[in-house]
């Protein structure tokens, strides 16, 4: 009987260790509370797979990157820093400005990303997601970030690639996504993360 119950508890722990998720930085572009790209960050939560885990990592209390204050860094850096290093993967969710991306996520890169040969995000496995109002769903921001991204030496998911638009519309009253169609394709989406996230496992 003892061996019995030490063989299932030892089946129990492997069971689940096996299935820790994956854990993925979440970064928002928008630093309104309310914006729709924060309320899709929160679907996605919903919608990805048991292979991962979403986080929100907030980034508008960070200081605009001075390499002045290299050597003495502001106490937002280090925990930014540490928690991108903790990370298994990282997700990026932003809205287009001015055909490109927001500042508060450029200065995010920038400070994760210094001082040069401490890159938080060197090897981390990434995605984008680009949402806007309107009908073109953010794919000026959405390549210029894949560029910064090749950089900082982030292996992106190269398809299915995610411009959203018609944010207005995207979203039910509880925060869920309204359409079917689209609800499919973000689980799609992030199943696909997941292989990839996992693809890129040491």
């Amino acid at each position: 009987m003892s061996t019995s119950t030490s063989s299932a508890s030892s089946t129990s722990s492997s069971s689940s260790s096996a299935v820790q998720p994956f854990q993925v930085a979440v970064l928002v572009g928008s630093l309104r509370q309310a914006s729709f790209n924060r309320k899709l960050a929160l679907a996605l939560q919903q919608l990805a797979p048991p292979e991962l885990s979403l986080r929100i990592v907030e980034i508008g209390q960070l200081p605009f990157y001075n390499e002045d204050d290299a050597a003495s860094p502001p106490a937002s850096y280090a925990d930014f820093r540490a928690t991108i290093q903790a990370s298994d993967a990282v997700l990026f969710v932003s809205p287009e400005y001015n055909r490109s991306i927001p500042a508060a996520l450029k200065n995010a890169l920038d400070v994760g990303s210094r001082p040069y040969g401490h890159n938080a995000f060197d090897g981390k496995p990434g995605a984008v997601v680009t949402l806007t109002p309107g009908a073109l769903g953010g794919f000026g921001a959405h390549h210029h970030l894949r560029q910064v991204l090749v950089c900082l030496n982030v292996p992106t998911l190269p398809t299915p690639e995610m411009y959203l638009g018609g944010a207005a519309d995207m979203f039910t009253a509880e925060g869920g996504i309204a359409k079917p169609d689209t609800e499919a394709f973000l689980r799609k989406f992030m199943a696909s993360f997941a292989s990839w996230v996992a693809k890129h496992q040491a």
